[in-house]
């Protein structure tokens, strides 16, 4: 009975940690942007390339499923994706951090770095999972060949940062 009880206890301990590490802090982290900025995105379906990188620069793909997540770099938000999707950009070579957001649910937070150099690729895999007791994002690295796959079937995101409309007095 006693066993029971503790195994009951250290569930409901791990799950009440996962939501609260989960929680957003008070000002979001340097690699990110302003907490009020909203995108709105749409898929183009016709788009599944892997573009080489620009000269001098690195090419940075993020691939994502579920919900809207949205990226920032550098303490600037460049992009978000929704649903199974992926957008690109260029970066110039050096060392980045990356912010991802889950703007739905109970907002997730991951934050990443990685040092760019001219001429590669990076892919950046991006997952929310969420059960019944708390929402998990994952924001990791991805394999090359995981991700031309994926770009090769999803859809190209293209969000478009919109300006939260103000309350009236």
């Amino acid at each position: 009975m006693w066993r029971e009880v503790m195994k009951r206890l250290l569930v409901v301990m791990f799950f009440a940690a996962s939501t609260f590490a989960q929680a957003l802090p008070a000002g979001l982290p340097a690699a990110c942007g302003p907490k009020n900025v909203i995108f709105k995105v749409k898929l183009d379906e016709t788009q599944h390339t892997v573009e080489q990188p620009e000269a001098g620069k690195a090419r940075v793909y993020f691939i994502q499923n579920a919900g809207q997540i949205n990226i920032g770099l550098d303490g600037v938000w460049v992009g978000a994706n929704w649903g199974d999707s992926y957008f690109a950009m260029s970066v110039e070579p050096g060392e980045h951090h990356l912010c991802a957001y889950v703007t739905w649910g109970s907002e997730g937070l991951r934050l990443l770095h990685f040092t760019a150099e001219a001429g590669k690729v990076y892919y950046f895999s991006l997952r929310a999972v969420s059960t019944q007791y708390a929402q998990y994002l994952f924001f990791d690295p991805l394999d090359s060949d995981q991700a031309r796959y994926q770009i090769a079937t999803y859809p190209l995101s293209i969000s478009t940062p919109q300006t939260p409309k103000k309350p009236k007095k």
